[in-house]
């Protein structure tokens, strides 16, 4: 994604979100964010999106084999979960003495 400036997201690493599209929905469940790639708008989240690799023997895998890991999805494919009132919810952004916190539309509590 080329854009001049670098997008913002609501979603951080070890936050709690719930997919809410593809294959692995289920807005009851939350699950943990690995990583976010922002360049590319996308999420690594625990357990989601998981592919097989087929890996050559090599000197760090003398055996090879078949790696399953999670692969990257979108970051429009995730909510982020609000624990107090157990469901996913919107965020939106407060300032307080010049600092910036996330605030969950839902509860109204700090994230």
């Amino acid at each position: 994604m080329k854009t001049r400036f670098k997008p913002k997201f609501n979603i951080r690493k070890g936050d709690s979100v719930v997919v809410i599209a593809g294959d692995d929905k289920d807005n009851a469940k939350p699950r943990t964010v690995k990583k976010v790639l922002v360049d590319e708008c996308k999420v690594i989240v625990e357990g989601v999106n998981i592919i097989t690799k087929h890996t050559k023997p090599s000197a760090q895998n003398t055996k090879g084999g078949i790696i399953k890991k999670e692969a990257p999805i979108h970051i429009s494919n995730v909510m982020l979960w609000d624990s107090k009132a157990k469901a996913p919810s919107k965020v939106k952004r407060e300032r307080e003495n010049g600092k910036t916190f996330r605030v969950s539309k839902k509860s109204g509590e700090k994230i």
